[in-house]
């Protein structure tokens, strides 16, 4: 294992003055904490909040190959003197609904595959897609002047926090339509998307189910315990540095000495639903290291009494966002939305005889 012999990752149950989080409502007030040191340091913050969200509808048709499917499309369009806008495309279920939503901004990426979207359909969701890139440009060294860039120059936001700012325009959106079943929407991202839809969802209480597929690095993975061939916080500096805020680039060689790990970014999430889809063999990403946050954060998931309403998911192969791994989120959209159990095991452990990266334990929260 690449790592050092001693790893503890930080207690998320400690105020910063040092006192100790006794009750729920402590968390509250804790999570605030969290938030602005997590999001502050790592992502660069995020891009202003809108004073006006509004869509357009531009087309509506009859989906091919899909009976009594609705296909929509619709142009997001943000803020009143500086405004900017980015594409919303929609399969909507036969019926009136309201329909749960699940969401993704990897358009772009093309992994919702006919086959996806045939099932998120059957299952009776709908499925809502935007393409991140249109936000941010993904250009290593790219100049900071188009996409959103160009109308909210202000600030440190990195690419991560740029997409994950579309995703809560998108849920601003979706509020206001009267076919959608406003809280019982789930998103969800592949690698960098993962990162995305991890980041959108700690940061964005109206999301009711986050999933990050395979994201690794600066998404559910974590920068202490470094599994063999994991990307490094070296690594993602050196290739990817505009994904994030420009003060995580100073923990580089530290990262005993930050503040946060990532399980901090997936308590922020708690105690709505939280879903990490990964692959043994996708090395890269982490997987041990993920496994490490998740037990960490599923600590104050306990502390809240919603230990239920996170899990992982680990199936064999390498890095890929395949009709296998949409069938378990899917699944965990049911079973957290609607009640649903199904036959995939969210608490298995993949790694049995891996010590713990952490002595803390959550305890009963007093009333």
């Amino acid at each position: 294992m690449k790592r050092k012999a001693t790893i503890e990752f930080p207690d998320p149950f400690v105020f910063e003055d040092g006192r100790r989080i006794r009750t729920a409502a402590d968390w509250k007030w804790r999570r605030r904490e969290i938030h602005d040191l997590v999001v502050g340091i790592e992502y660069g913050g995020l891009p202003p909040t809108p004073a006006a969200c509004r869509c357009e509808e531009l087309h509506a048709s009859d989906a091919g190959g899909l009976p009594g499917v609705r296909y929509v499309s619709h142009r997001v369009i943000t803020g009143t003197d500086r405004q900017f806008s980015f594409m919303l495309y929609l399969l909507i279920p036969p019926g009136d609904g309201p329909f749960p939503v699940v969401l993704t901004g990897d358009e772009c990426w093309r992994y919702v595959t006919d086959k996806v979207a045939a099932e998120v359909i059957r299952r009776g969701y709908i499925l809502a897609q935007f393409n991140r890139v249109e936000i941010a440009p993904d250009v290593y060294n790219s100049d900071r002047v188009t996409g959103l860039y160009a109308v909210h120059p202000e600030g440190v936001y990195g690419a991560l926090a740029a997409w994950a700012w579309g995703y809560h325009r998108c849920v601003d959106v979706l509020n206001r339509m009267k076919f959608v079943d406003a809280a019982r929407i789930g998103i969800v991202g592949h690698s960098r998307g993962g990162k995305t839809a991890l980041l959108a969802g700690a940061t964005d209480e109206r999301i009711a189910v986050t999933c990050a597929n395979n994201s690794g690095s600066g998404g559910a993975g974590c920068y202490r315990w470094q599994g063999p061939e994991s990307e490094t916080l070296a690594d993602t500096i050196r290739m990817i540095p505009y994904w994030f805020g420009p003060r995580l680039k100073t923990f580089v060689g530290r990262e005993n000495e930050m503040p946060f790990d990532q399980h901090f970014l997936k308590a922020l999430v708690a105690p709505r639903a939280l879903l990490t889809c990964e692959a043994l063999g996708d090395l890269w990403a982490n997987p041990t290291g993920t496994w490490q946050s998740h037990t960490a954060a599923r600590e104050v998931y306990r502390f809240l009494g919603a230990e239920k309403h996170t899990g992982t998911w680990y199936r064999e192969g390498g890095h890929d966002h395949g009709f296998a791994d949409w069938c378990a989120f899917l699944d965990f959209m049911d079973w957290q939305l609607r009640g649903k159990p199904g036959m995939t095991d969210f608490d298995r452990n993949p790694f049995p005889g891996l010590p713990r990266a952490f002595s803390w334990r959550a305890t009963m929260p007093r009333a």
